[in-house]
């Protein structure tokens, strides 16, 4: 496959710097060069948390969009570009594109081609998160399940690596990472009765290195916890969220999805390691320790959500913590050197679960969770699309505050009378789930300020319109960006939670905003496309157009 360019390209290749480095990658978001964003999440830790603060509470009047590229796509945009040396990566399920910063000037662009039946396949919408630097390469996943390697000066394809087989239900959408010399990346599958897990590869020469499976099998520790005989091997566990890292622990954090099939009846026990974190070696995927959110998950609350580190006092002590706003409605602060529980409250509204037991670290479920293994018909709180999903949070280490975009919704859920039947390819869930009715102007959901350790907020916005399902971004400028269903890029100020400032783009932002300079300017840009499954599109169905394009927005010059 050849990729498609202009005549420009390569005059450009020689603009385009060769190499990003380890050292690089290390210090992205950790006092590294404000002109990269070289990692998903602005650093490895995920605090989506930029020290720019030319763009701030009383120069935000004055942003404006200085250039827009369109990248001719339909089936919507989630991806956080990358920027490098004045450069700016982005992709979806379609393409590759390297784009000139101060300008929107394409350099190259790069199609990645799939087999049309892998849609039928893809669970929540066609969607690629993002891709990752390294060593002279761009790495990049495809819906077929395929990683690639391209050259970053010219797009041309380096090597590509087949992770699993389409036709089984396997796919991926979440953006590959670099990590301690080895490109990782996930999976997604859960509701096709797929076996979740996480591989390595040799970034040189797209060798596979390794694979760390999320479902414990015989022999596994934790092999118990599922039932005699093969349930383990379509048991769900997707990874389709890229992992954090700490470097001075070696030890990357990597949530997973529900369970297969969906009704935990057909699966008895706990069921590790699906809906938990794992944290494991970067080298070799060796497993050192896990907490599993939600124990013999019934309710499609996947746990994949972003795993937030830092290091925040507790009670008089300074400690390295995991932060994890998970679907099911609770926000969890865990010890990340060991995964023990520090705190676990609910940020949503929560019916399942009374509360999260800090001497067990399991829930308390309610009577709701009871009826419903037992096959009742039970509204439930939070919704299976979550209090939270996919969409990153950010988290200021200045305040201590959490910021992200939260969700509001009652299922009406039922565990089918009889098991589905496992076939390769198709659905494997055997529920019955719909949306309970909302009240007019009743909110579907809320950008928030919360205290990641009690879930109390500073503040919330009720979202009345639409839900957001934009991630975060927070800056030293007060503010907080997100994006709106309508289009619009909306800057929050970070103590009052008021919208300062918005620009409507072309379509919805379903997408994570980034800031970096270039040549002493400060930048933010954002991709705008409607994106996501059946719940985005029932949500916005005849109010908000599709169609992709790169936003990139500066200071007008007083």
């Amino acid at each position: 496959m050849k990729p498609q360019t202009f005549a420009i390209a390569l005059l450009a290749a020689s603009a385009i710097a060769h190499a990003q480095t380890q050292e690089e990658l290390l210090r992205d978001g950790n006092g590294g060069s404000t002109d990269h964003v070289l990692t998903y999440g602005m650093g490895y830790y995920q605090q989506r948390y930029s020290p720019l603060k030319q763009i701030n509470r009383s120069s935000v009047k004055r942003l404006v969009p200085v250039w827009s590229a369109s990248l001719a796509n339909e089936f919507g945009e989630q991806a956080q570009p990358l920027v490098y040396d004045g450069v700016l990566y982005a992709a979806n399920v379609k393409r590759v594109v390297a784009l000139e910063v101060a300008t929107g000037r394409q350099l190259w662009m790069t199609p990645l081609e799939w087999d049309p039946g892998v849609a039928r396949v893809v669970c929540c919408g066609l969607s690629n998160r993002g891709v990752a630097l390294y060593n002279g390469k761009l790495f990049v996943a495809s819906l077929d399940a395929h990683l690639r390697a391209l050259d970053v000066r010219t797009g041309k394809e380096v090597w590509k690596a087949k992770v699993a087989e389409w036709k089984d239900g396997y796919s991926i959408t979440s953006a590959p990472t670099v990590v301690n010399g080895v490109v990782m990346t996930g999976m997604t599958g859960g509701e096709y009765g797929v076996r979740g897990f996480v591989d390595g590869y040799d970034p040189e020469t797209g060798k596979h290195l390794w694979r760390r499976h999320t479902t414990a099998g015989p022999g596994d520790k934790g092999g118990d916890t599922w039932p005699g005989g093969d349930a383990y091997l379509r048991g769900g566990g997707s990874t389709w969220i890229t992992g954090s890292y700490d470097p001075d622990l070696d030890l990357v954090y990597w949530g997973t999805s529900n369970g297969g099939p969906w009704d935990a009846r057909a699966r008895p026990g706990d069921n590790l390691w699906i809906a938990s974190v794992l944290a494991f070696r970067p080298k070799t995927g060796e497993l050192v320790w896990h907490y599993q959110w939600t124990p013999a998950e019934t309710f499609d609350y996947d746990g994949n959500n972003e795993n937030v580190l830092a290091d925040v006092v507790v009670n008089g002590v300074k400690r390295k913590v995991l932060m994890h706003a998970d679907r099911n409605g609770f926000l969890y602060m865990l010890d990340r050197t060991n995964g023990k529980l520090i705190a676990g409250n609910p940020y949503v509204t929560v019916n399942w679960a009374e509360r999260i037991d800090l001497a067990t670290g399991r829930p308390v479920e309610t009577e709701v969770a009871r009826r419903l293994r037992a096959g009742d018909k039970v509204e439930l709180r939070p919704r299976w699309t979550g209090g939270k999903n996919w969409m990153p949070m950010a988290f200021n280490p200045n305040t201590g505050r959490l910021y992200l975009a939260m969700l509001d919704e009652t299922a009406v859920y039922q565990l089918k009378p009889q098991f589905p039947d496992y076939k390769p390819g198709e659905r494997y869930q055997g529920v019955d789930n719909t949306t309970a009715p909302r009240k007019p102007g009743e909110a579907w959901g809320y950008f928030a300020a919360l205290d990641p350790l009690t879930a109390k907020p500073q503040w919330k916005i009720s979202l009345t319109e639409l839900p957001s399902w934009s991630g975060m971004l927070c800056t030293a400028g007060g503010l907080i960006f997100s994006g709106k269903p309508t289009g619009e890029l909306v800057a929050i100020d970070e103590d009052t939670g008021k919208i300062v400032w918005q620009f409507k783009t072309g379509s919805a932002i379903n997408s994570q905003p980034i800031t970096y300079t270039h040549k002493g300017r400060q930048y933010i840009s954002v991709l705008s496309g409607l994106a996501g499954g059946t719940s985005v599109r029932r949500e916005t169905d005849g109010k908000v157009l599709p169609g992709g394009s790169v936003w990139t927005f500066a200071l007008m010059p007083d």
